[in-house]
C-alpha cells in the first residue's frame, strides 16, 4: 500500500509541477485591466486541481494558500477584480513559493514559513482591500460569505453524467461525505432512468437534490465533489435568499468548466503556443512548455513506442530468416545457394539495427522549448529590476535534441540572455535618443543544420565595442598596450577569464566570472560557440551543439598502427601538406600558412610517444580542426572511414585521460579512442613549454 502511495504522490506532484508551469505562463500573458477570460480560466483550473490534490494527500499548508490563491483567480474570472500588475507579480510569487511548497513536501525538507506567512498576509490583504489584520493564511472555517454560519446551509442540485462510474468515482461516497458536514435531506430525481431492459449497469441515470444545514462553508462543499466537476452538473447555493448569485463549486452557472488537472504533455513534440502578452516592463515569449531541468523521467509520446515495437517485430523476422540460413548450412546444404539469402538478411539486419537506433534516440529527444521555457519568466523579473523594456521572442522551440544535452545548456543559456539584457539592452530614454523603439528585443532561436543543433541568443542594443575590449585587454595585460586586433577576435576576448567591461559591480553582472564558463561548458558538450556583434544594432551568439552526447559521427584516422577517432563536427578540412607553406618559430612550433591564417601543427604521434610510418610533413596529411575558439593542424599517416561511433566515458570506466573524451569499439573488435581537440591543444602547450622539439 505504502508503494502504491508513493506512486500516486509522485504523479501528484509532477502534475502539480505542470500546472504551476501553466499558472506562471499565462499570468506572464496577462495585460494589466485585460480580464482575459480564457486565461485567467486556465490559471484557476491549474490552481484548483493543485489545491484538491493537495487536500487529497494531506498537505494542508499547500491547499490553504492555493486557496488564497484561487480566491483571487475566482474574482478576477467573475469580473469583481481588475487585473492589476501588482496582483499579477504577487500571483507570480505565489507560484514560486507553492513550488518551493511542494518541493519541500516531496524532499522531506521545510519550507520558508516566513515568506509563507508574508505572502499570506499580502494576498489577504489585496483580497481584503482593507489593509489586512496582520494574520497570516486564514483557515477555512475562518471565512464566511453571506448565507453561511449557524442556522444556514446549503442546496445543492448533483447531477452525475452518465460516465461517472467510469472515472472510478460513486454518488454514494460523495453522498456520505456530505452528511459529516451536517443535517442533510436527499431527493433523488429518477426522471432519466430508462426502462430495466435498456439499463446500463455501467452508467449513471439518477441526479439528487440535497438540502444541507449546518456551518459547512463553500469551499467545504467544494473539495467533496473537486474530482467529479468535469463529469456532472453541479449547482451549490446558499439557502438564504437575500444571496443573488449563486455559485457552483469551481464550476460558474454559465458552465465554465474546471478541470481536473492542466492539460498533459501526451508527447514532447505536442507542445502548442501559449498566447502572447505583455506587462509594463517586458513582453513574455509566444511559446512556452515546461520540463524539470534535471528530471529523471520524460514523457514519450505513444507514436514513439509504437515505431520501436514494430522495428523489433521487424528485427525478429529476420533473426528467423538468418536462423533458418544457419540451419540449412549445418545440414551441409550448398552454401553458394545460401548466399544471396545470407546477404539479404545481413542487409535486412542492417538496416533494423539503424532504424531502430534512430527509434530509441527520438525517446531521448525532447524539444528545446523545455529549456526555452524558463526565460519568460527570467525576462520579467530581471527588465523590473533593470527598469528596462524587454520583449523576448521565441522561435524553433520545437527543435528537438538529447535530454543530456538539454540539462547542460540550460545554465548557458541562462547566463547569456542575462548578459544581453543587462549590457546589450539599453535603457529605454537611451533607445530613444537612438531613434530606436523604447522596447528592446532578445531572440532565442534554434534550429537543426547538419548533425548539430543551432541556437542563436541575439539582441538589438548597443552592441560590442572592439575600443573599449582593447582598451580593458591593455588594462588587465591579456595585449601589449597598443596592440590591436581585428573586431572579431577583439569580441573573443569577452571570454577570457576574469574579463568585463562592466563599470559597477552588481547582483547580475560585472564579476567577469561567466563567459568563460559558459564557453567551457559548450566546449565541454562537444560543442562551439561563436559570437558577432555591430555597435549601436546589436549582438548575436551562435552556438553550434550535437543532437546527442552517446553517439557521435567521426572520422576514423590512423597513426601508426593506431586508431583514433576525430568528431566530424570539429573537421573543417583535410589536405596534402605543400612544404613552402611551412614555418617554423624557434624551433619549438611549425605552423601552416593556409589562405593567409598561420595554423600551429600538432604532431599527434610525438604527443602520444608512439612510432608513426614516416616523420617527413609533406608524405602525411594535414586535418585542419577548430575548437577552443581556434584552428589546428592534426598531422596524421592517413584518413580511414567516417562512422557513427558510441562513445564511452574514459572517466567512468578507466580515468580520465587528458587529450582524450571517450573511446569507442569499433566493428573489428578493437578499441579507438575518441580525440578532444580543447584538450589535444593543452598538451601541445604543456610539452612545448617543458620540452620544446626540433622542426623536421
Amino acid at each position: 500500500m505504502d508503494d502504491m502511495m508513493s506512486q500516486f504522490l509522485e504523479v501528484f506532484f509532477e502534475e502539480s509541477f505542470e500546472g504551476l508551469d501553466v499558472m506562471e505562463t499565462a499570468l506572464l500573458e496577462l495585460d494589466s485591466g485585460d480580464a482575459d477570460l480564457e486565461t485567467i480560466n486556465t490559471i484557476f483550473r491549474a490552481a484548483h486541481s493543485i489545491k484538491g490534490g493537495s487536500a487529497t494527500f494531506g498537505l494542508g499548508e499547500v491547499s490553504e494558500f492555493t486557496h488564497l490563491v484561487e480566491t483571487l483567480l475566482d474574482e478576477m474570472r467573475d469580473g469583481s477584480r481588475p487585473v492589476t500588475a501588482e496582483a499579477v507579480n504577487l500571483l507570480l510569487q505565489s507560484v514560486d513559493c507553492l513550488r518551493e511548497m511542494l518541493n519541500a513536501s516531496r524532499d522531506g525538507g521545510e519550507p520558508d514559513r516566513q515568506r509563507i506567512e508574508q505572502l499570506g498576509r499580502e494576498l489577504h490583504m489585496l483580497r481584503d482591500g482593507d489593509g489586512g489584520d496582520g494574520a497570516g493564511i486564514p483557515r477555512e472555517e475562518g471565512e464566511t460569505t453571506a448565507g453561511e454560519g449557524e442556522g444556514c446551509g446549503w442546496r445543492i442540485q448533483f447531477r452525475p453524467h452518465a460516465n461517472l462510474f467510469q472515472t472510478g468515482n460513486d454518488p454514494v461516497r460523495i453522498l456520505r461525505e456530505l452528511a459529516d458536514l451536517g443535517e442533510m435531506e436527499v431527493t433523488a430525481d429518477l426522471s432519466a432512468l430508462p426502462e430495466f431492459a435498456l439499463m446500463d449497469p455501467e452508467s449513471s441515470y439518477c441526479a439528487w437534490q440535497i438540502t444541507l444545514r449546518g456551518p459547512a462553508s463553500r469551499e467545504q462543499i467544494g473539495e467533496i465533489f473537486a474530482w467529479v466537476e468535469d463529469d456532472c452538473d453541479l449547482g451549490i447555493e446558499p439557502l438564504a435568499a437575500e444571496v443573488d448569485e449563486p455559485e457552483a463549486a469551481g464550476v460558474d452557472q454559465e458552465g465554465v468548466e474546471a478541470e481536473k488537472s492542466p492539460p498533459a504533455i501526451e508527447s514532447p513534440t505536442d507542445t502548442e503556443p501559449a498566447g502572447s502578452g505583455t506587462t509594463p516592463a517586458a513582453k513574455p515569449a509566444t511559446r512556452r512548455a515546461r520540463a524539470g531541468g534535471e528530471a529523471s523521467s520524460i514523457r514519450v509520446g505513444i507514436d514513439k513506442v509504437d515505431d520501436i515495437i514494430n522495428l523489433v517485430g521487424e528485427l525478429v523476422i529476420t533473426q528467423s530468416m538468418l536462423g533458418q540460413v544457419g540451419d540449412r548450412l549445418e545440414e551441409g546444404e550448398e552454401a553458394d545457394s545460401l548466399l544471396e539469402k545470407l546477404f539479404a538478411g545481413l542487409a535486412q539486419l542492417e538496416r533494423n539495427t539503424r532504424e531502430l537506433q534512430e527509434s530509441v534516440m527520438r525517446i531521448r529527444m525532447l524539444p528545446i522549448s523545455f529549456v526555452f521555457n524558463r526565460f519568460p519568466r527570467m525576462v520579467h523579473d530581471l527588465s523590473n529590476k533593470l527598469g528596462k523594456q524587454v520583449e523576448l521572442i521565441l522561435s524553433g522551440d520545437k527543435t528537438e535534441l538529447d535530454k543530456t544535452v538539454m540539462e547542460k545548456i540550460g545554465d548557458p543559456l541562462v547566463h547569456l540572455v542575462r548578459n544581453a539584457i543587462d549590457h546589450g539592452i539599453e535603457m529605454p530614454e537611451e533607445r530613444e535618443r537612438a531613434g530606436k523603439s523604447p522596447v528592446g528585443r532578445v531572440e532565442l532561436n534554434a534550429y537543426h543544420k547538419g548533425g548539430n543543433i543551432i541556437i542563436e541568443i541575439s539582441d538589438d542594443g548597443k552592441g560590442l565595442d572592439a575600443g573599449k575590449l582593447l582598451a580593458k585587454a591593455w588594462e588587465k595585460g591579456l595585449l601589449p598596450e597598443g596592440e590591436t586586433l581585428p573586431d572579431e577576435k577583439a569580441y573573443e576576448l569577452i571570454f577570457h577569464p576574469g574579463f568585463s567591461t562592466a563599470e559597477e559591480v552588481s547582483d547580475v553582472s560585472g564579476r567577469g566570472v561567466g563567459m568563460d564558463v559558459v564557453r567551457k561548458n559548450i566546449n565541454s558538450l562537444g560543442g562551439a560557440v561563436e559570437i558577432e556583434s555591430q555597435p549601436g544594432k546589436g549582438t548575436r551568439l551562435t552556438i553550434r551543439l550535437p543532437l546527442t552526447l552517446s553517439i557521435l559521427d567521426g572520422q576514423l584516422v590512423r597513426v601508426g598502427e593506431q586508431t583514433y577517432v576525430l568528431p566530424l563536427t570539429a573537421i573543417i578540412e583535410s589536405l596534402e601538406i605543400d612544404r613552402r607553406n611551412v614555418k617554423a618559430i624557434s624551433g619549438q612550433m611549425e605552423l601552416y600558412r593556409l589562405r593567409d591564417e598561420f595554423i600551429p601543427i600538432i604532431r599527434l604521434y610525438e604527443l602520444f610517444g608512439i612510432e608513426p610510418d614516416n616523420t617527413r610533413l609533406d608524405e602525411g596529411l594535414l586535418v585542419i580542426v577548430e575548437g577552443d575558439g581556434q584552428h589546428l593542424g592534426l598531422l596524421v599517416d592517413d584518413l580511414m572511414a567516417q562512422q557513427q561511433v558510441v562513445i564511452k566515458s574514459l572517466e567512468v570506466n578507466f580515468k580520465k585521460v587528458e587529450g582524450f573524451s571517450g573511446a569507442t569499439i569499433l566493428g573489428d573488435g578493437t578499441v579507438a579512442l575518441i580525440l578532444d581537440i580543447s584538450g589535444l591543444i593543452k598538451l601541445a602547450r604543456a610539452r612545448a613549454a617543458s620540452m620544446p622539439g626540433e622542426a623536421a
